[in-house]
């Protein structure tokens, strides 16, 4: 006879999951097992944390719904960090969460699971009985899938010990995004026909609409930048200035700035992006969502369009002039020769400039990368230096601005995506924090590269509190590169330059455990984009 709990997990699968992740207890092990009988792969995490940013990164990476099974009570709440994450980057997180059955008032493991997930932005389903089980599952599973939604649904253990109902399960009601209104795209359209200087900036919602927005870009003269987590989507474009905000570089903030039209494509223009809204303070701000209460949340925009991104380009193509706008051919001398942060020249001691240090990791590393950003003083050195093949080429799960998310998130886009060399970039705060997933990777065999730019502290505070204590953000030096061979891996203290000639030797093979550089990087001044981050407060 089958349960409730098997039922789930053979649905899941017959839905389409591909993956799973999790920390299994009394309470998730039947639903999990169910997942991986009906063929579903599974990874065992050592944090619940972890597992909720794997489960987050392999969405993101994938395209599919990312999968995390957790315990009651407590396990939920240990991922609750990765939750939020997921949640506020609208990331479509199915999270299978065990909870007590309903008689059980005095459970140790008793908590508002519905209210935990409210109160981080997540949406509350749950199976309510037996009876409902299948049309529970297939409503929540729609929400996260078509919605792009953050779901928690909640598993009470007697209805999971139930006998399912042998009932066929109900087809999937499905949603797509509205389609754009013809007079907004008329307005955009003309907004578009009047500009000398327009830049298009595409967001997490433009990813898989690269060439809608580079045809009408191309037609009304546009440059094109993306938000940070949308990096790499433009790559290879020779009209392409990389990433807006913090981020950029210095041509790509000053021909931003200078716009005289800029639309973002779903793109939710938060102080990152825009710098505080330096760099749309002179434009004309336009915006393109599919969600209606995104539209002018950030900033304030003269044109908000209700609709799909790629169908609102293909659109306003229809009915745009063409024009040079911004293509002209100082601007692309200008490009050609000043597209990429530059870095320094390398004074060889005891540390090494991460500005040297990212750059000659750029060289070295194969260009079919994916590239992890952990939280900190140090994130804007890989996200500004490593180049990425594509948007699944960069996975930065910042929404929620926690640190100790880095080499979870490396491992999650990992799976995703087996045929590219990932790379986890994280700071040393953050990957003590975190370091429990080292024994996953290792476990898993990843060829995964690790940088750790170590400063031996939190260098956002201690760079921005300059007159403040510092005992509480500054720490001994320790070796990261001796922790991690006692993990399993291979490991190597980074001063220069020429202690990298350790990475190509492991690229050459056989990748069947990770590499990490213990970078010891010069911790004399803050990163460029940290004055920019601390204006906000």
């Amino acid at each position: 006879m089958t349960t409730v709990a098997e039922q789930v997990g053979t649905l899941l699968a017959d839905l389409g999951v591909g993956h799973a992740f999790g920390v299994v207890g009394s309470g998730n092990l039947h639903v999990t097992n169910a997942l991986r009988a009906a063929g579903v792969g599974y990874t065992a995490a050592r944090h619940e944390g972890g597992a909720a940013t794997m489960a987050d990164a392999y969405a993101r990476t994938s395209g599919e719904v990312g999968v995390l099974s957790v315990h009651q009570g407590c396990g939920l709440t240990n991922a609750l960090t990765g939750i939020t994450e997921a949640a506020k980057s609208r990331t479509p997180l199915l999270v299978l969460a065990a909870d007590v059955a309903g008689h059980q008032v005095r459970s140790n493991f008793r908590v508002d699971q519905d209210a935990l997930a409210r109160a981080v932005g997540a949406v509350p389903e749950r199976v309510h009985s037996a009876a409902s089980a299948a049309a529970d599952v297939v409503r929540a599973y729609g929400v996260c899938r078509d919605q792009r939604r953050t779901v928690v649904l909640n598993l009470p253990l007697d209805v999971q010990a139930a006998t399912a109902v042998d009932a066929p399960a109900p087809r999937r009601t499905t949603w797509g995004p509205p389609a754009p209104d013809a007079d907004a795209v008329v307005d955009l359209a003309g907004l578009l026909d009047t500009a000398e200087r327009p830049v298009f900036v595409a967001g997490r919602g433009a990813r898989g609409a690269r060439a809608e927005l580079e045809a009408l870009a191309e037609r009304c003269g546009a440059l094109l930048a993306t938000s940070a987590v949308a990096h790499g989507l433009f790559t290879g474009s020779p009209w392409s200035l990389g990433i807006s905000g913090g981020f950029a570089t210095p041509l790509a903030a000053e021909l931003i700035a200078d716009a005289d039209v800029i639309v973002a494509w779903g793109a939710s223009l938060t102080a990152w992006t825009t710098r505080h809204g330096e760099l749309t303070a002179g434009a004309t701000l336009v915006q393109v969502d599919d969600t209606p209460e995104a539209l002018g949340a950030q900033r304030p925009v003269v044109l908000g369009v209700l609709g799909d991104v790629a169908a609102t380009a293909r659109d306003t193509l229809t009915v745009v002039d063409e024009q040079e706008g911004y293509r002209t051919a100082t601007v692309a001398e200008r490009l050609h020769a000043d597209a990429r942060h530059a870095a320094p020249a390398e004074v060889v001691g005891e540390r090494i400039d991460p500005r040297v240090l990212s750059a000659a990791l750029d060289d070295l590393l194969p260009p079919e990368r994916t590239v992890a950003v952990d939280s900190g003083n140090f994130m804007g050195y890989p996200a500004g230096y490593l180049r990425v093949p594509d948007e699944a080429g960069f996975c930065f799960t910042q929404g929620f601005q926690s640190i100790g998310l880095g080499l979870a998130t490396a491992i999650g886009a990992a799976l995703a995506r087996p045929d590219r060399v990932p790379v986890a970039a994280c700071g040393d705060g953050g990957f003590l924090m975190g370091i429990s997933e080292l024994e996953t990777a290792v476990r898993l065999g990843l060829g995964l590269v690790v940088v750790v730019y170590d400063d031996a502290g939190y260098g956002a505070e201690f760079h921005h509190f300059t007159d403040a204590d510092q005992g509480t953000v500054r720490f001994p030096d320790a070796d990261l590169a001796a922790v991690a061979r006692g993990y399993g891996c291979e490991a190597a203290v980074v001063r220069s330059t020429a202690d990298l000639a350790v990475v190509p030797d492991w690229l050459a093979g056989p990748r069947d455990r990770p590499l990490l550089l213990d970078a010891k990087v010069t911790d004399d001044r803050p990163a460029w984009w940290l004055a920019e981050a601390f204006k906000g407060h």
